[in-house]
């Protein structure tokens, strides 16, 4: 059994799907999860198929460095409107969401009410290779590595609010501006 960062409250009514050590990059990971938490599993699946078809982006938060800015990225109110379309992660990303919800479908859960409670990306020990410089160096061809871990949680109906027959407490200091009469207005 692998330990998860975070352990849900309620187990019966969450299903959770992990990967170690994927070849993907692991900022795009990040980005891909930060832009998907606390969606609906359904909406999250077709984003991902819009990105796939390059008809959406994935909005860049954190690692904006030399990303470049796209219209598509205003739809998502991106900072700077960078995003971009990380194909490899997105379809990995993509599977790892689809297993979570067939381990759903499994215990039995409303898959219309599933929402992405909890998905993480952590950095892998880096792939090393190495290239060949001028002057016969050797430089080193580090890949970046990722684990994910993603978590979905059927979405609790709302409770309904007491009916309150009692009337609300009020403090001294409301009660005196209450009863303060303004003069000469």
């Amino acid at each position: 059994m692998v330990r998860y960062s975070v352990e849900p409250d309620n187990i019966e009514k969450v299903a959770k799907s992990r990967g170690s050590h994927l070849r993907v990059h692991f900022k795009h990971c990040r980005e891909i999860a930060h832009f998907t938490k606390g969606m609906n599993v359904n909406k999250a699946m077709k984003v991902l198929d819009d990105v796939l078809a390059f008809k959406a982006v994935i909005p860049f938060v954190k690692y904006t460095g030399g990303i470049g800015r796209k219209a598509m990225a205003k739809q998502c109110k991106a900072p700077g409107s960078k995003g971009r379309w990380p194909v490899k992660a997105t379809a990995v990303y993509k599977d790892l969401l689809s297993n979570a919800k067939a381990n759903a479908e499994t215990k039995g859960l409303d898959m219309d009410a599933l929402i992405i409670d909890h998905a993480q990306v952590n950095r892998a020990p880096a792939g090393r290779r190495r290239t060949y410089r001028a002057h016969g160096r050797i430089g080193k061809y580090a890949s970046q590595p990722a684990h994910i871990e993603i978590i979905l949680k059927q979405k609790d109906e709302g409770v309904e609010k007491m009916d309150d027959d009692e009337p609300k407490k009020i403090t001294k200091k409301q009660a005196a501006k209450r009863r303060f009469v303004k003069v000469g207005a």
